[in-house]
C-alpha cells in the first residue's frame, strides 16, 4: 500500500523536535495494536514501512497446512487459497491487511497513538534537557494564567510558577519575561513538567551569584541566608582573601549590584553582613541596620541573647512586624530580645 506520509513525518520532527525514527517506531506500534482487531486469533503481525518509500504494509504469516491446529501459525489448504490462489501444503503465505482497512487504521493511529507517541517523546526531551538545570535561573515568556499559578513558556516547553511560589507584588502581563530558579522536573505528567519559584532563597542565591563575580568564582561565600520574600532578606556572607572586603564587593558601587537584584525582587530589602562564628558579633551583625550597644547571652543553653539598644534605633532593630529581629534569630540561630538601654539600665 502507497501510503505518503514521509513529508509529515518530517515536519512532525522538526516542529516537536522529536526524532523520525520515535515517531516511525510509534507510528508502527500503534498499527500492530490496531491490527490485533482484524488478526483476533493471536497472530504475530508484522509491519513493513518504509516511509522514505511510501511503503506501507501490515500482514501475517502463515503455515499452510490440511488442518489448522494452532489458529495462530496455521492455516487450511482451503482457507489459504482465498488469500493466495498459489498457495502450497507446508509453505507459508502472507495474509495481508485488507488496504482499506489499513488505510482507516494509519489514519485514526496518524491523528492520536502518533500523537500521544510524540508527545511521551517531547516530555521524555524537556526532562533529560531540563532535569539537570534543577538550582538553576530559567527566564520564560508569560503564556498563560491558570487559577493556581502562571505558565511560561521556555524554549517550546511549558513551565509552571505557582502562585505560592510567585513574590508578593509579582504582576505579570501576557508576553512579559519571567525569571525564575527551576526547583522541580516532573516525569509522565500531562501538565507542565518544569515548575518554578520567586521565593525560594536558591533563587536569591542564584541572582547573587549572576549579579557579584566574586562569589560565582567562589572568593565570597554566601555561608546563610533567611528570606521573608517580598520584604526582607538576610545573607552572611564571608571571605578568606584579606584584600576583600565582602560587604563592599556585594553591595557595589553607589549600591549598583544590590540595587539590580532588588529591582528584581520587586523592592525586597536585602541586608548584606558578615558571617562570623562568635554568635555574639554574628548577631550583632545580623540585626543591621540597627545599631547595637552590647549583646549579652542570658541563656546559653536555651540560645537565648539580649541585644541592647539606644531608644532611636530600638524601632529599627525590631523592624517593621518584628521582620529585622525574627530574621537575625533564624540566621544566628538564637532567639535575641531587644531592650531599649534605659530599660536594661534599670
Amino acid at each position: 500500500m502507497k501510503v505518503n506520509v514521509w513529508n509529515t513525518i518530517n515536519q512532525l520532527s522538526k516542529e516537536r523536535g522529536v526524532q523520525p525514527r520515535i515517531i516511525i517506531k510509534a507510528i508502527e506500534e500503534s498499527l500492530r495494536i490496531a491490527a490485533a482487531r482484524f488478526f483476533d486469533k493471536g497472530e504475530e503481525v508484522v509491519v513493513d514501512f518504509r516511509p522514505e518509500k511510501s511503503e506501507l504494509r501490515v500482514y501475517a504469516i502463515k503455515k499452510v497446512v490440511s488442518e489448522a491446529q494452532n489458529p495462530a501459525s496455521e492455516i487450511s489448504l482451503d482457507e489459504a487459497v482465498l488469500y493466495d490462489p498459489t498457495a502450497q501444503l507446508n509453505k507459508t503465505i502472507e495474509i495481508e491487511l485488507p488496504a482499506e482497512t489499513l488505510g482507516r487504521i494509519a489514519a485514526q493511529a496518524a491523528k492520536q497513538v502518533i500523537y500521544q507517541k510524540v508527545r511521551d517523546a517531547e516530555q521524555e526531551k524537556i526532562y533529560q534537557e531540563f532535569a539537570p538545570r534543577i538550582g538553576e535561573i530559567v527566564t520564560g515568556t508569560v503564556l498563560r494564567f491558570e487559577n493556581n499559578g502562571t505558565i511560561l513558556e521556555i524554549k517550546q516547553a511549558e513551565a509552571f510558577l505557582p502562585n505560592k511560589e510567585k513574590l508578593p507584588a509579582d504582576e505579570f502581563r501576557k508576553g512579559d519575561l519571567v525569571k525564575g530558579v527551576v526547583t522541580h522536573v516532573l516525569k509522565n505528567t500531562r501538565g507542565p513538567q518544569i515548575q518554578l519559584s520567586r521565593t525560594s532563597p536558591r533563587f536569591l542565591i542564584k541572582l547573587l551569584e549572576l549579579e557579584i563575580p566574586e562569589i560565582a568564582a567562589g572568593t565570597i561565600q554566601i555561608k546563610d541566608i533567611i528570606r521573608q520574600p517580598g520584604e526582607r532578606t538576610k545573607v552572611a556572607v564571608f571571605s578568606q582573601a584579606k584584600d576583600i572586603d565582602p560587604i563592599g564587593a556585594c553591595i557595589g558601587v553607589k549600591g549598583n549590584r544590590i540595587l539590580n537584584i532588588t529591582k528584581e525582587l520587586q523592592g525586597e530589602k536585602i541586608d548584606i553582613i558578615v558571617w562570623d562564628s562568635d554568635p555574639l558579633a554574628y548577631a550583632r551583625s545580623a540585626l543591621s541596620p540597627a545599631k547595637i550597644n552590647k549583646i549579652v547571652i542570658t541563656n546559653n543553653q536555651a540560645k537565648e541573647m539580649e541585644a541592647r539598644v539606644d531608644k532611636q534605633q530600638f524601632s529599627l532593630a525590631i523592624g517593621k512586624k518584628g521582620i529585622n529581629v525574627r530574621l537575625a534569630s533564624k540566621l544566628v540561630g538564637w532567639k535575641i530580645s531587644i531592650i531599649q538601654e534605659q530599660k536594661a539600665k534599670e
